[in-house]
């Protein structure tokens, strides 16, 4: 099973992501939800480090696992925005996934 924990701040706004395991749905190379899991974290991590004011510290040095901060403090209110959409856009993403595929993805969501 692939645990995403998704920590972000009272106003919404993306802090923080870990995802560890596997799926399991089907064989490596053709998993759907494995597939589905990486390019929602992988395409939010690449749209914010693109993002004006945005930093974003990443690690996947371990098979199976993903994980990545993401700070704005001298950031423009519009990139501010981009986060609380980073957070949502994550939560409704793997939550959708969750409900189809509850015995592949868990999700937690941490607010700090």
């Amino acid at each position: 099973m692939i645990s995403v924990l998704l920590t972000c701040g009272k106003d919404g706004a993306l802090a923080s992501c870990r995802a560890r395991g596997h799926a399991h749905f089907a064989e490596r190379g053709g998993d759907i939800v494995c597939s589905a899991v990486t390019v929602l974290l992988r395409t939010t991590m690449q749209v914010l480090s693109e993002t004006e004011g945005i930093l974003v510290r990443a690690d996947a040095s371990e098979r199976g696992s993903l994980d990545f901060d993401v700070s704005a403090e001298s950031a423009p209110a519009e990139s501010r925005a981009a986060l609380v959409y980073a957070g949502r856009f994550l939560e409704a993403g793997l939550a959708s996934l969750v409900r189809e595929y509850p015995l592949n993805v868990e999700l937690k969501i941490q607010t700090d």
